[in-house]
């Protein structure tokens, strides 16, 4: 018997010491995790912040706003859903472009379903500046947030907490777009980017002329500049604020383009 026990005890170390080896190999398993955007600086993921919204109760909040896109808010691909952003979103026009899901949960008209909205506009100083995060939503966007019938109740919440996410943007059948500015000349050329499917974002614009290529500075919004001639067929090279990807447009400025024309390009992120 004393034997049959001394196996036994033998046994139970041996298996012991093989649980806990494993035990210790399964914390040295790298993560299966990932980053939803690519990115520390711009993966939020979901996180709590403030929303108002501005002008019409239906609309799209304002036809002008500070990215540049003009009346084009009010259509499709963005269709009203669009919101200004505080200091954090907007980042000095460098946010514009980029999308979010919004969605509430705490006041009773809220419906818990998440809005996809894209940054269009700047919401300057008050709360908007001093909350950590604020989305001034269009009236469509906030009341897209409620449950059926109960928009305009969640509206005159007035100011509500929601939560936030960083997501692609996607615009089905539609690509980057450039929209030549008004007062682009013979010697000054500036565009408004516009359509970014996925990141959203751009950190970067070059003008390409032959073999040579000419960074542009930004100058307001989605809008960039160069300071020279660009006599066109141009292509047009972006680069990600998100990703760092680059993507080139190909000549999508022709010989003869024409100030306050829009040319868009057969590329996307």
């Amino acid at each position: 018997m004393d034997i049959f026990a001394a196996m036994a005890s033998s046994s139970f170390r041996r298996l012991s010491s093989l649980l806990v080896f494993v035990g210790f190999l399964s914390l040295l398993r790298p993560c299966a995790c990932y980053n939803r955007m690519n990115s520390s600086d711009t993966d939020l993921a979901t996180s709590p912040a403030v929303a108002t919204w501005y002008g019409a109760a239906e609309g799209p909040g304002s036809t002008g706003g500070a990215c540049g896109y003009g009346d084009a808010v009010a259509k499709a691909p963005f269709a009203s859903n669009v919101a200004a952003g505080g200091d954090s979103l907007y980042k000095s026009g460098n946010g514009c472009g980029a999308c979010y899901q919004v969605s509430c949960t705490e006041n009773p008209a809220c419906s818990g379903r998440p809005v996809t909205v894209v940054i269009t506009d700047q919401c300057p100083g008050g709360p908007c500046a001093s909350d950590a995060v604020h989305f001034d939503l269009s009236g469509a966007a906030f009341g897209a947030m409620a449950k059926p019938g109960q928009a305009d109740a969640l509206r005159s919440a007035g100011s509500i907490h929601i939560q936030y996410t960083r997501v692609p943007c996607s615009y089905p059948g539609v690509h980057v777009a450039f929209s030549v500015d008004d007062g682009s000349n013979s010697n000054y050329f500036a565009t408004l980017v516009e359509f970014v499917n996925g990141d959203g974002e751009i950190s970067a614009v070059e003008v390409g002329q032959g073999s040579s290529w000419a960074p542009m500075q930004h100058s307001w919004g989605a809008v960039w500049k160069l300071n020279a001639p660009v006599n066109g067929p141009a292509s047009i090279r972006l680069t990600s604020g998100v990703s760092g990807k680059t993507i080139v447009a190909t000549n999508v400025i022709p010989a003869g383009w024409r100030p306050g024309a829009t040319y868009s390009s057969n590329v996307n992120f």
